[in-house]
């Protein structure tokens, strides 16, 4: 991956890979989860520290084999063993039953994958009955056995007891002195012991990432599974390939979204939803009929229904907004909560504020919120109309149905319906000549 971060840690659909293939372990319902980890332990279970795993270290990475059998310690006998692998990220639990079911009845599952350019990967021989007799690799085949199309995935289930006894007779008298877990194929065999191969449906299933090419690749697999998640649930995608979900989303009926719309984290989106070109969303719950227009950024926020947003707004974590909130071009608010029917249309800012319903926010006002050490608060009551380019010098209030006339900077609470104006008396000034420049 020319990268110091562990392999399995780089992400698909904002998630690491290992991360995906923890979640899809966990709905097979297992006893326990595995993971044996060697290359960067440290960062791998820190970043994961979450996960309900056991953390099993391979001090040297001596194999596939090598590694199976450090994970084997203390398991049941009958047990049923299968074997995933951390960058295999976008397997299916529906793919991988069957291999479990095979396992629970005493035999060997291993997963297969028809591949129209098998180049790279072991080929699966069998003999005239079909019956599997042993894993080549490439670069050990002959001529014939490279144009076989059926594959190995290296994902296999199997009874522990068997699997426990075939790691321990494993050698490692190859070239890279390592103990490969493909050769229990060739002792299951030998012993007699029946070898089942579903097959994968799908081959992006099994692909893994050796390299930022091939994680790309996977990207926009995920990516196509989830736009078309989506728009079986019924959301309008403009474009399905320029929608980005990195976390989880849920959509309730007659979404549409436009085109370069990233999702991150958690959202939730009600129904008749629309989410303009270009738009960051992330951990938001947004209400039913609300517009997010173009080019806005909206993070750790909850927004009610019927709001228009944007286009170029910024809502930033913890702020809520009431049904019919109108938040305008260049418009940034935080940590504050906007009542029913309010409206930020232009070029404010809003922070750590209380604002009530029904009150209209003036182009260019600030809410002066930090003093250099400490943030304060802002409280504004229903009704109130805040002029354009007034700063509001927090702590302060401004009353129930009081104005505050353009321009003004405020630093004293304003009485309910009370009308404050701080404007500098105007001087005009007849006959004045504009300067002009010298020849």
């Amino acid at each position: 991956m020319a990268s110091r971060r562990p392999k399995v840690l780089h992400t698909i659909a904002g998630r690491p890979m290992l991360s995906h293939v923890i979640d899809t372990a966990g709905q097979l319902e297992p006893a326990v989860v595995r993971v044996v980890i060697g290359h960067g332990a440290d960062s791998v279970r820190q970043a994961l520290s979450e996960a309900p795993v056991d953390w099993v270290v391979q001090d040297q990475q001596l194999g596939t084999g090598h590694a199976v059998a450090q994970a084997l310690p203390g398991l049941r006998d009958d047990a049923v063993v299968l074997v995933l692998y951390g960058d295999v990220p976008l397997v299916r639990a529906e793919t991988l039953l069957p291999l479990v079911r095979v396992a629970e009845s005493g035999a060997l599952g291993l997963l297969t994958v028809d591949l129209p350019n098998p180049t790279g990967y072991g080929r699966i021989l069998r003999d005239p009955s079909q019956a599997v007799t042993r894993i080549v690799e490439e670069k050990d085949a002959s001529e014939a056995e490279r144009k076989v199309t059926e594959c190995n995935t290296g994902i296999v289930a199997a009874p522990c007891a068997l699997l426990r006894e075939w790691l321990s007779r494993m050698g490692n008298d190859n070239a890279q002195g390592e103990y490969y877990l493909t050769d229990i194929i060739a002792m299951a065999v030998a012993d007699g012991i029946g070898i089942v191969t579903p097959q994968a449906p799908d081959a992006s299933e099994v692909l893994g990432a050796n390299d930022r090419i091939q994680l790309a690749q996977l990207e926009r697999t995920q990516q196509a599974r989830l736009a078309r998640t989506l728009m079986l649930g019924g959301a309008t995608l403009m474009d399905p390939d320029r929608v980005d979900v990195r976390g989880e989303i849920s959509t309730g009926p007659d979404c549409v979204i436009d085109v370069n719309v990233v999702f991150e984290g958690r959202v939730v989106l009600g129904s008749d939803v629309r989410i303009g070109a270009n738009c960051v969303i992330r951990d938001c719950v947004i209400g039913d009929g609300t517009d997010v227009q173009p080019n806005c950024v909206l993070d750790s926020a909850q927004l009610g229904r019927d709001c228009q947003i944007g286009p170029f707004a910024r809502i930033r974590p913890d702020t809520h907004l009431a049904d019919q909130v109108r938040v305008g071009n260049f418009v940034e608010i935080k940590k504050s909560e906007l009542g029913l029917g309010s409206k930020a249309n232009h070029l404010t800012y809003i922070g750590d504020s209380a604002i009530g319903a029904g009150v209209n926010v003036g182009a260019g006002t600030i809410t002066c919120n930090y003093d250099g050490a400490n943030k304060h608060r802002t409280v504004i009551g229903d009704g109130a109309f805040i002029g354009s380019n007034t700063a509001l010098v927090a702590p302060v209030e401004v009353g129930p149905g009081a104005t505050v006339g353009a321009g003004s900077t405020v630093s004293q609470d304003v009485p309910a319906g009370a009308l404050a104006v701080t404007r500098v008396k105007q001087r005009v000034l007849s006959g004045w000549q504009r300067p002009k420049k010298r020849k």
